[in-house]
């Protein structure tokens, strides 16, 4: 019974929390009046919004969401080093750059969004299009000498980790 109620005060917790520290960080202060203010709204909007979440994922696992971020920004950083090499030490005709196309396991609308936004963040490399059923993902690739490659590193390394995530 305790655990329906939570259900239903807070249809999405990790919406929740969002909001509570963007509230919170909108700011520029942090005090107990600002974040509980926050947590009302991040309380407040979700309800409001749930009949828009139907098919919101049920299992969610934060710790692994929290090393799938640090991942995440590692690559990051790293592919801002690689890019900038390339331009600063490769002429434009010697780029291959190449359209892959991304077969898609993951189901949940906010896993797939994350996982392309997750490409697009990752320098020398852009998520272009999401096919009408959700199943492939067509990714434009900077500088890749087989595109196979590139395909089975987006798919082991990020999208294994989503689909643990989003069970």
């Amino acid at each position: 019974m305790i655990r329906a109620f939570f259900n239903w005060l807070m249809p999405h917790p990790l919406l929740t929390l969002i909001l509570t520290v963007v509230w919170t960080l909108l700011q520029n202060q942090v005090s107990a009046g600002m974040v509980v203010f926050g947590l009302i709204l991040g309380i407040i909007i979700p309800l409001i919004t749930s009949a828009w979440w139907p098919d919101r994922p049920q299992g969610f696992k934060l710790g692994k969401m929290v090393s799938y971020t640090l991942m995440v920004i590692w690559d990051i950083m790293v592919a801002n080093v690689q890019v900038a090499w390339i331009v600063l030490t490769r002429s434009n005709a010697s780029l291959r750059p190449a359209w892959v196309v991304i077969p898609l396991e993951l189901k949940h609308p906010e896993a797939i969004s994350i996982l392309a936004g997750t490409i697009t963040l990752t320098p020398g490399t852009v998520s272009a299009d999401l096919s009408d059923e959700g199943h492939s993902l067509l990714v434009h690739a900077l500088d890749c000498d087989n595109p196979d490659a590139v395909r089975d590193e987006i798919k082991n390394r990020y999208e294994r980790r989503l689909m643990e995530i989003f069970t």
